[in-house]
């Protein structure tokens, strides 16, 4: 059977939180998320974040976080700005366009954003009222390139977002890989302190299925519930999701998994390196883009899995490898003894 390193959601759950589920199973609980898991780990949530005035709100899943944000956020005649990698442009089948805001995507080759390339946007859009207006910066952390905001960085990007009236939303699915990335010096808190909204993704890390969105814009938080049961995200079971947070955010087990995933991709990457293999973007979290040959691909593709990324050229293509909290030291090691026979 071949290992996959496709993605960072193979594989279950940890642990930790299968047995939380089958301990509390049989417990009776308030729905809709009024349960005292969800409840719990809201609390959590805040704790670490440092501010008990920003409002958390459990859903099931990346796109569904990233569709109600958005639309919630924005006026019909509103739009968002996004890094063309960003994965509400390439792998969200329209979701926000479907809601009637258009997105204006920005070419970097970093997959990050900063003021410089949003201020021609905003020069181009100028023509009120007969052009869409740019309200919302969206970015992610890792980004899909897997590259992380560095603080000032990102304290750069809110100061600018803040001075021109616009949103930031930060797309956290993994979020645990870019704050645990060994070049990282973000912390919860700081992202907190620096976005409108953004969310604490479980579905990439460790949980079944669940994403926390964090809203620390005051002027953004009322009636946000309405469009969370609007949009079908309100689940009557939200215990199923509380408990799964409330186990993430114990005993830091969200940045321990994180952390490892991170560990394991490095070991590759090292490792190919060594070899004299380019990469498509510089990485330090558990995403890495190597660049080798169509021949290698397929040698490689008879023992594991994973993603054909880009065409560089008629004889070479980079990969897209991922490492999970559930990596282990076995698969990766085959990866790295594969690579050094063939290289």
């Amino acid at each position: 059977m071949k290992f996959s390193f496709r993605n960072d959601y193979s594989e279950g759950c940890h642990p930790n939180i299968l047995q939380a589920l089958v301990k509390y199973n049989l417990d009776q609980q308030a729905g809709y998320g009024e349960d005292e898991y969800s409840l719990q780990a809201k609390k959590l949530i805040k704790e670490k974040i440092k501010n008990p005035e920003s409002e958390v709100y459990l859903v099931s899943g990346g796109t569904q976080a990233n569709l109600i944000v958005i639309s919630s956020i924005l006026r019909p005649y509103q739009c968002a700005i996004s890094a063309a990698p960003g994965h509400i442009l390439n792998n969200e089948t329209g979701a926000i366009e479907a809601t009637g805001h258009k997105i204006l995507s920005i070419e970097t080759e970093d997959g990050k954003l900063r003021p410089s390339d949003i201020i021609p946007v905003l020069e181009g859009h100028s023509n009120v009222p007969h052009q869409v207006m740019p309200k919302l910066v969206y970015i992610s952390n890792s980004t899909e390139l897997g590259t992380v905001y560095l603080a000032d960085e990102l304290k750069e990007l809110s100061d600018f977002c803040r001075q021109k009236g616009l949103y930031l939303f930060m797309d956290g699915a993994r979020l645990g890989h870019g704050l645990t990335s060994e070049i990282s010096d973000l912390t919860l808190e700081k992202v907190a302190e620096l976005t409108d909204i953004f969310y604490l993704g479980g579905t990439k890390n460790g949980a079944l299925i669940g994403e926390a969105i964090v809203i620390n814009n005051k002027d953004l938080q009322p009636d946000f519930a309405f469009n969370i049961k609007q949009k079908g995200a309100l689940l009557a079971k939200g215990r199923l999701l509380g408990i799964q947070f409330m186990e993430l955010m114990t005993n830091d087990l969200y940045f321990e998994l994180a952390r490892h995933a991170n560990i394991q991709a490095m070991k590759i990457k090292n490792a190919m390196k060594e070899r004299g293999v380019q990469f498509l973007s510089d990485t330090y979290t558990n995403q890495i883009f190597p660049i080798i040959s169509n021949e290698l691909i397929e040698i490689l593709s008879e023992k594991f899995e994973f993603y054909v990324w880009k065409k560089m050229d008629e004889k070479s293509s980079a990969i897209r490898l991922i490492t999970s909290w559930n990596t282990g030291d076995e698969a990766v090691n085959n990866f790295i003894y594969t690579i050094k026979m063939e290289l």
